[in-house]
């Protein structure tokens, strides 16, 4: 049977402020996108959900970002390209440390937010995350947007690419996601939000916020953790790939 796995943003809560509620979420999806500290999180929020993770074994992805908590990461930078290589790799590395005390591993990395978007269209930042993933572990998959400029660099340096699918995002007729400052960009109708992910996932497209039909192959169906209703959007989406006769399941095996 085909399968599909099933991924969240986890982790993005920051000392006492928390966001989401991730062992729910943990319950349901089969990777986990883990802030590394530098959007979101912090070491004892990291070691936590590692621990998690590992008791449900759910695959853990390093989630990584621009140094930016105060705007989430969703603030494009114009970063010195070797520093923001470096900067992936100190994440990459601390979360790895948070997965080895829980007896895990990082699975795979993905890019955050802004980073994710720009990574997306400019070849330069998307230099430095492959870059960045290459200097650690080549071995690693990398979670992008299909047909994306990150996607073609890291496959033309020799890594592996899953593409990612959003149930809960509006795309733009060129396969971009919608900024969030635009209507429709963030979607919440359970019963939409699932015959997305179902179309994704088996017919590998979307329907852009223009009407068009957008291209997709995925290999893994994203529901943000703070989106409102996400731990029910997630219960909802994985039931219908199911029924759908998918099987759920991560693209990397959980150490």
């Amino acid at each position: 049977m085909p399968s599909i796995d099933l991924n969240a943003d986890l982790g993005e809560g920051f000392g006492r402020w928390t966001l989401g509620d991730d062992e729910a979420l943990l319950d349901i999806v089969t990777s986990a996108n883990v802030a590394c500290g530098f959007h979101a999180g912090d070491p004892s929020t990291m070691r936590r959900i590692c621990a998690a993770a590992v008791q449900r074994s759910v695959t853990i992805g390093a989630q990584v970002g621009y140094r930016d908590l105060a705007g989430f990461g969703r603030r494009r930078i114009d970063y010195d390209l070797d520093e923001l290589r470096d900067d992936i790799l100190y994440q990459i590395g601390a979360l790895e440390a948070f997965c080895r005390v829980a007896g895990g591993r990082v699975g795979y990395v993905k890019p955050h937010g802004a980073l994710y978007n720009t990574a997306a269209v400019e070849e330069g930042q998307a230099g430095a995350v492959v870059a960045a993933v290459r200097a650690y572990d080549e071995r690693l998959p990398l979670l992008c947007q299909p047909g994306s400029t990150l996607a073609r660099v890291a496959v033309e340096a020799g890594l592996t690419v899953v593409g990612e699918g959003f149930a809960d995002r509006g795309y733009r007729g060129d396969g971009t996601l919608m900024p969030r400052s635009v209507a429709g960009a963030v979607l919440y109708d359970a019963d939409v939000v699932v015959e997305r992910a179902v179309r994704m996932a088996v017919d590998g497209e979307v329907v852009a916020g223009d009407g068009s039909v957008v291209t997709a192959p995925v290999g893994s169906i994203c529901v943000h953790g703070d989106t409102a209703g996400a731990v029910r959007l997630a219960g909802r989406v994985r039931a219908g790939l199911t029924a759908a006769g998918l099987v759920v399941g991560p693209f990397v095996t959980a150490a």
